[in-house]
C-alpha cells in the first residue's frame, strides 16, 4: 500500500468515527489504524467547522447573528451525530452523580440522560451560541473552523497524554498508546485551520488557543483524578469545553 493510499484511508476512517458524512473507508478496520486516524481528527474538525461556517454566512444573509449562530449549530449537530455532545452529557452525569470510580463510570455507560447531562447541554450550546452571536459574521465563520479544529485536537491531546480508564470502549482504541507523531501533527493541522482566523485577528486567535489550552489540561487532570483516565465520553467533554472556552475567548477580546 502506498503511503498516500494509507493516509487517504486513515483521514476517510477519522471522517466515518467524527462524522455522519457519506464517507467510506477503503481498508479494514483495526483498533492500530484507529488510533493512527486520530492526527487527523483536528483536519475532520476544520471541515465540519468549515459546514458550519457557511450554514453561518448564508443565516446571516437573512437573520439575526443569534438565529444564524443557532441555525449553524444545528447543522453541525446534523453531520456529528451530536458525537461529542453525548460525551458531554454522559460524562456530566457520571462525575456529577458518582460519588466513586466506579460508579461515575456506570452512570456513564448508562443512554439515558439526567439532570446534569442536560444542563451541561443547555449551557455549552447556549454559550456556543452567544458567543458565535458577539462576533463579526467573518469573524465568527473563521472562529468556526478553528475552534472546531482545535477542540478536536484537545481531545487527541487528552487521549495522548492519560491513560484509557475502562477495560474496553468505544475511546479504548488507543489504549496501547497513540503512534509518535499522532500528537504534533495533529496540533499542527489544528494551527493550519486557524490561519484564516489569525488573518482576521491575530491576538484574538491566540487569546483562543490558549483559553482552549487551558481548559482542555484543567479538565484533564479532574477527568484523571475521579476515573483514572478517560473515555471515549470524556473526550467528547473535552472537545466541548475546549470549544467553549476558544469561542468565549474570542467574544471576550472583540
Amino acid at each position: 500500500m502506498s503511503p498516500w493510499r494509507r493516509e487517504i484511508g486513515l483521514m476517510a476512517l477519522a471522517a466515518t468515527f467524527l462524522t455522519r458524512l457519506p464517507l467510506r473507508d477503503p481498508d479494514p478496520f483495526t483498533p492500530a489504524r484507529m488510533a493512527a486516524s486520530a492526527r487527523y481528527f483536528p483536519l475532520i474538525g476544520g471541515l465540519v467547522g468549515l459546514i458550519g461556517a457557511g450554514l453561518f454566512l448564508a443565516a446571516s444573509l437573512l437573520w439575526t447573528p443569534p438565529v444564524a449562530a443557532l441555525l449553524a449549530l444545528a447543522g453541525i449537530l446534523l453531520v456529528t451525530g451530536a458525537l461529542h455532545e453525548d460525551g458531554l452529557a454522559d460524562t456530566a452525569d457520571g462525575l456529577g452523580g458518582g460519588a466513586t470510580r466506579d460508579r461515575a463510570l456506570e452512570i456513564m455507560r448508562d443512554s439515558r440522560i439526567g439532570a446534569y447531562g442536560t444542563l451541561a447541554l443547555i449551557v455549552s450550546v447556549g454559550l456556543r451560541v452567544a458567543a458565535l452571536a458577539a462576533l463579526s459574521p467573518m469573524l465568527a465563520a473563521a472562529a468556526l473552523i478553528a475552534g472546531h479544529a482545535a477542540s478536536r485536537a484537545a481531545s487527541v491531546a487528552v487521549m495522548a497524554t492519560s491513560s484509557y480508564a475502562r477495560e474496553t470502549g468505544a475511546g479504548g482504541f488507543g489504549r496501547e498508546g497513540l503512534p509518535g507523531a499522532t500528537l504534533p501533527v495533529a496540533l499542527g493541522l489544528a494551527a493550519a485551520c486557524a490561519l484564516p482566523l489569525a488573518w482576521l485577528d491575530g491576538p484574538a486567535v491566540l487569546t483562543g488557543l490558549a483559553a482552549a489550552a487551558v481548559a482542555t489540561l484543567a479538565f484533564r487532570r479532574w477527568s484523571v483524578r475521579r476515573l483514572g483516565g478517560h473515555t471515549g465520553d470524556t473526550l467528547g467533554a473535552a472537545e466541548q469545553l475546549a470549544q467553549s472556552a476558544f469561542l468565549l475567548a474570542l467574544a471576550a477580546w472583540s
